[in-house]
This record gives structure tokens, C-alpha cells and sequence, in this order.
């Protein structure tokens, strides 16, 4: 009897063991895994002209776009054509795409050295978007922030060389302030100005000087575009969280791109009222906290700009907020950072974004992160960076790449009107605003124009994901979610 006993103890043992090695085998073969993270960021960049709005270059690559939306802001009398349609519809929202600007040129400034020949396209994506928003900021006082009608815009289903539709034109101005999408534009200019600042002097100090007076008209006539422009940018691009970050964020960017310790003392001043000491730990085209925290840290740990410390403290408490072992960060059973039920995938790729980032600063400056529950170095953090990228490209419970066009397993049915409908070029006849639904979103067949690089929202917190059109928040690329993640495979192709 007790041989039995004995042997029944040791059976469970071996079977806990077992589960343990299993849980232990899984997390690692997600972990150590490894990409062509140069095969990745050459379409991670690639994706932006798939975006593309105007009248399109002879160097175009993605042979499948048109020209398209060439007269927008005629009514008005200004030069609105170029910029970046957002995502999966043919509406030029300012507030994202000045993100998106942001962020590519921080990622040209950080990693742009590893990106081989892919630097000057990363560069071209860039100027795409600087060219426009040095046009929609032409005029003293006025800031042109979005083309077209968001609520008629949907309800069509139409190629962007096929447009129709109203290409209405909104903008913001003294009486009807909007200092977050102002200052987000701000932002965009001075980080874009230092993407130029060797190789194209008169183009990089053209947009730091319109960067400046664009964050004193936004810090001057201070107000939220969601209250002056309502239901044209709501719910789709509202400022939930008002304008203190962007106002951070854009004062943290012009000094480091112009040295002037105007903006150290404006930072100093104004910093606690604009929300430096918030703990939030998302980082999107809405809210610029966290980004602001890395970005001035680095001016205490490399820097040495003794008055900006307190920034360094922000930026380790955020990384301790972002370890999986925390109660303030939900991750999925197979390790995705899990922060929003809709397009979750662009917190994960900017978080990653910011850990790459963070790191460098700690292995330049030779310091760690002191947390509650230990010391973090930067190899553990590019170590979570990494597994999220790796989740990415289609180390995860399904085993689906969510970038389109990497891998062998990627999304088919994304939702996106120029790639879901026949390219202009092999059906030359206009598909008209109602056609387009049936033929496009919901017809059945994969989409006929593989829109390559794109990062689409992403499963759910069950790592659960539906290959559905129809399903705008997991199925929808946009550009703000490829626009760090070109920065995070950069950080990763430097050890190929």
C-alpha cells in the first residue's frame, strides 16, 4: 500500500513538473524567437505609400495607387493636396497624421543608422507628411487640421482614386482654438526638422521655424479641437484627453531641436499644469505623456541638463508600470500587451517603441531602472520590446503575422477601401459609393491589392482574431500604428 502511495506522490509530481516545464517551454519558444526584422521594417515603410494621398511620384513603389483628391482645399483657396489618408477610409485627419510624423522622424533621429537603405525611404515617408503639414500651416493664425467629412466619407465604399464625396475642409484658428492638434503639429515639425538637419539644411530650418510659431499660436490661444470642431472630428479623432500633453510634448521636441533653454524654463514652469507628474502608462496619437517623459529623461541622462531629473524618475516609474509581473499592465495568455479592446496593436507597437528608446538612453548614460520589485537593465527591457514585435510578426497562439505581406500566414480580408477593390489600373471604370460595399467590404474573396507592411489592430485579449473586413478595430491598419513600429524593427535589424 505504501509502494502505491509512494508511487501515486511521484506520478502528480512528474505531472506538476511537466506543466511547469510546459508553461516554462511555452513563454520561451515565444521569447527566443527571432525574424528578418530587416525584411519587416522595409515593409513597415513601404505600407505609408499604400497611404498616400495626391498626386503620387515616378518612384512610387505600390504600383496598385493612383493619383487621388488633387483639388483638395480649392474651395477654400489653399493647397491641401498630399499628406496620408489615416487608415482604411480616404478622410486626411490632421491629429494622427501629425503623430504619425512625429513618430517616424523620432524614429529616423533614433534608429535611422540602422536602417540601411531603407533610411531614405523612411525619409521620403516622412517628407510625404511634412510637405502637407507645411501647407495646411501656409497661413499666420490658421491651421487647416482635416479633409473631408468623416460621416459622409463612411458611407461610401470607394477607392481614393474614385472619390466623390465631399472634401470639406476644417481648420482652427484664434476663435475656435485647438492647441492639441496644434501643438501635435508642432511637434511633428521639430522632430521632423531634425530628421533634415544634415542633408537638407533650408528644408530643416524651414519647418523648426514654422514648428515654433505653430506651438506659440498653440500655447497662446489655448482650447480643444474636439470643443471647436464637434461631430467632424468626434468620435472619431476627439481629444479625450485634452491638450496639456500635446503642449508638453511639442515644448519637450523644440528643445531638442533647438538647444533654447526657452523651452527648459517653459518645461520647468508649465510642467506639473500640463500633467508631467500624471502615471498613465499609454502612449497613442491621443495622449503624448509618456513619449514626453522618455524624450526630456534623455536630456538628464545624456545630456546632463541637471533641471530636467525629475523627467528621468517619470520615465523608470513608467517602465516599471509596463513589466508583465505588475498589476498596473494586462497582458494576454500569450504575452501581447493588452491595453484597448480597439486596435490594440497601436499601444503595443509605441509602448515598444519607448522601450527600445529607454534602453539606449540607460546603456549610453550606463544606469538601470530601480523598481519595487527589483532592477530592471536595459537588456530586460529590449527583452519585453522584443517579444512584443515578435508577437507581431507571428510568434503568438495563432500564429498569424499581423503585418500584411510578412510571413505566410497574415491577414487577407483587412478593412481598407483601396485594397479590398480592384486597382484603377485593372478596372479602369468607376466603382461607384454604393457598389463599392458590395464588391469590396463585404464581399468574400481575399482583398485584391496586398497592402504591404500594414499592422492591422490586432487580436483580443484572448489573442483571439477574426480574418473579417467587416471588423473595423481588429482588421483596420493605420498609419500611427506603423509609424513606431518602423522605429522598433529598425532598433532590431542593427543585430542582423
Amino acid at each position: 500500500m505504501s509502494g502505491k502511495v509512494a508511487l501515486l506522490v511521484l506520478s502528480l509530481g512528474l505531472c506538476l513538473i511537466m506543466a511547469v516545464r510546459a508553461r516554462v517551454d511555452y513563454n520561451n519558444r515565444y521569447a527566443s524567437a527571432s525574424h528578418n526584422y530587416k525584411d519587416a521594417l522595409t515593409k513597415s515603410i513601404l505600407f505609408f505609400e499604400g497611404q498616400r494621398s495626391g498626386k503620387l511620384p515616378s518612384t512610387q513603389r505600390m504600383r496598385w495607387r493612383g493619383d487621388s483628391a488633387l483639388a483638395d482645399g480649392a474651395d477654400q483657396h489653399v493647397d491641401l493636396s498630399g499628406g496620408y489618408y489615416d487608415a482604411g477610409d480616404n478622410v486626411k485627419f490632421g491629429f494622427p497624421m501629425a503623430f504619425t510624423t512625429t513618430m517616424l522622424s523620432w524614429s529616423v533621429v533614433e534608429f535611422g543608422q540602422y536602417m540601411g537603405n531603407d533610411l531614405q525611404h523612411a525619409m521620403d515617408a516622412v517628407r510625404w507628411a511634412t510637405d502637407y503639414l507645411l501647407k495646411a500651416t501656409s497661413q499666420p493664425g490658421v491651421i487647416y487640421v482635416q479633409v473631408a467629412d468623416p460621416n459622409m466619407d463612411h458611407r461610401c465604399w470607394e477607392r481614393p482614386e474614385d472619390m466623390d464625396t465631399s472634401r470639406n475642409v476644417y481648420k482652427v484658428d484664434s476663435k475656435h482654438p485647438g492647441s492639441d492638434v496644434a501643438a501635435e503639429t508642432a511637434a511633428a515639425l521639430a522632430a521632423a526638422s531634425l530628421v533634415f538637419k544634415s542633408t537638407d539644411k533650408s528644408y530643416s530650418n524651414r519647418l523648426l521655424q514654422t514648428a515654433m510659431r505653430v506651438f506659440d499660436f498653440a500655447d497662446k490661444y489655448r482650447g480643444s479641437y474636439s470643443d471647436a470642431l464637434s461631430s467632424e472630428v468626434c468620435p472619431f479623432y476627439c481629444s479625450y484627453s485634452g491638450y496639456r500633453d500635446e503642449l508638453l510634448w511639442a515644448a519637450a521636441w523644440l528643445q531638442k531641436a533647438t538647444g533654447n533653454p526657452s523651452y527648459v524654463n517653459y518645461i520647468q514652469t508649465n510642467g506639473p499644469n500640463l500633467g508631467a507628474d500624471d502615471s498613465d502608462n499609454i502612449f497613442s496619437w491621443d495622449e503624448k505623456h509618456a513619449g514626453a517623459r522618455v524624450l526630456l529623461a534623455k536630456e538628464f541622462l545624456v545630456k546632463n541638463v541637471k533641471s530636467l531629473e525629475d523627467y528621468r524618475g517619470h520615465a523608470d516609474s513608467l517602465i516599471c508600470s509596463l513589466l508583465p509581473e505588475t498589476s498596473s499592465s494586462q497582458y494576454t495568455p500569450g504575452g501581447l500587451l493588452f491595453k484597448m479592446s480597439e486596435s490594440n496593436l497601436q499601444y503595443v507597437t509605441s509602448t515598444s517603441f519607448l522601450l527600445f528608446t529607454y534602453a539606449e538612453y540607460l546603456d549610453i548614460s550606463k544606469q538601470v531602472v530601480k523598481c519595487s520589485n527589483g532592477v530592471v537593465t536595459p537588456t530586460r527591457i529590449r527583452t519585453l520590446a522584443k517579444r512584443q514585435v515578435d508577437y507581431i510578426l507571428g510568434d503568438n497562439p495563432l500564429g498569424m503575422s499581423y503585418m500584411v505581406g510578412y510571413g505566410t500566414k497574415f491577414p487577407q480580408h483587412i478593412h481598407h477601401r483601396g485594397s479590398s477593390l480592384p486597382s484603377v489600373y485593372h478596372h479602369p471604370q468607376k466603382i461607384s459609393c454604393n457598389d463599392g460595399f458590395n464588391l469590396g467590404l463585404n464581399g468574400n474573396g481575399p482583398n485584391p491589392n496586398i497592402l504591404v507592411g500594414a499592422v492591422v489592430g490586432g487580436p483580443d485579449n484572448n489573442d483571439q482574431f477574426r480574418d473579417d473586413r467587416n471588423d473595423y478595430s481588429r482588421s483596420e491598419p493605420a498609419t500611427y500604428i506603423n509609424a513606431p513600429f518602423v522605429g522598433a524593427l529598425a532598433a532590431l535589424a542593427r543585430y542582423m
